[in-house]
């Protein structure tokens, strides 16, 4: 199997520091890495800076032969901000990601819709996402990896968007996130003959202003105080305070470096959204 979750972009050289960590030689963890990557543990994609080093998002812990390549594993799993995929069976893991995926899907076509910030927060907490203080997911919302999700203070998700958070979803505090967004975990390997899913976390820094109608794809970072414009197509990180926009998501402007206010998306005039 192929499906794979993006971990870094310089993961070789941190080896080294991986390769004390773990109380081991820099040339057994290297000879770990190259048995990784032949076995489909780990996976090399491009060239020279543009390589992209991903794992395995199927928990194959297990099966992995090699002692160091599963210790590798094990450690390069701790970067990740989500559960990897359990190996479907009759186990512990199978049962429990199985009564998330059924939790997620009740609230999609059921509580979601409920007039109650405090029952759709609850539910969404109790499936195992950490949304902060004041923080609310307005109804009609679609949440996918609820178990991937954090949120933080004070931020809000308008009506009708789509949050995948199967690869992980980390969103700051005081984000606005407008209607009809859609938030993409990840897609599939175009070059494969396979249908090999290709994920990546994505990251929504404290002040984001993400407008009606945009795309955030799979790994991509929103800095702190940047806006999406409304119909934009972001799939690159976008620095702190920019404006971007457009084809390509373009440099519109720069946002105030002191920004200091309240999304205010939970309180009473927003009871019934």
């Amino acid at each position: 199997m192929k499906h794979r979750v993006f971990h870094s972009t310089d993961l070789p050289e941190r080896l080294p520091s991986l390769a004390r960590e773990l109380g081991v030689s820099h040339e057994h963890l290297s000879a770990a890495y190259g048995w990784g990557v032949s076995n489909n543990v780990l996976f090399a994609e491009g060239e020279g800076e543009h390589t992209r080093y991903s794992i395995s998002a199927i928990n194959i812990e297990q099966s992995i032969q090699d002692p160091l390549t599963r210790r590798l594993f094990q450690r390069l799993r701790q970067d990740i901000p989500a559960d990897l995929v359990p190996r479907y069976g009759k186990n512990w893991a199978t049962l429990k990601d199985r009564w998330l995926r059924a939790w997620e899907q009740v609230y999609n076509i059921v509580i979601n819709k409920i007039p109650s910030h405090n029952v759709r927060v609850a539910w969404l907490r109790l499936g195992g996402a950490k949304i902060g203080k004041g923080s609310s997911i307005w109804r009609t919302t679609e949440v996918l990896g609820v178990n991937n999700l954090v949120i933080g203070n004070d931020s809000v998700i308008a009506w009708h968007c789509q949050i995948d958070a199967r690869a992980g979803l980390i969103i700051g505090d005081h984000v606005a996130i407008a209607s009809h967004v859609l938030i993409i975990a990840g897609s599939h390997d175009l070059a494969a003959r396979e249908f090999w899913s290709v994920s990546a976390p994505i990251y929504i820094d404290d002040y984001a202003w993400i407008a009606s109608r945009a795309i955030v794809g799979h790994g991509v970072r929103i800095g702190r105080g940047a806006v999406v414009t409304a119909n934009t197509l972001v799939a690159k990180n976008i620095a702190p305070y920019k404006i971007v926009g457009g084809t390509g998501a373009k440099p519109m402007g720069e946002r105030p470096h002191d920004l200091n206010y309240k999304v205010g998306g939970k309180g009473l005039f927003t009871l019934l959204h």
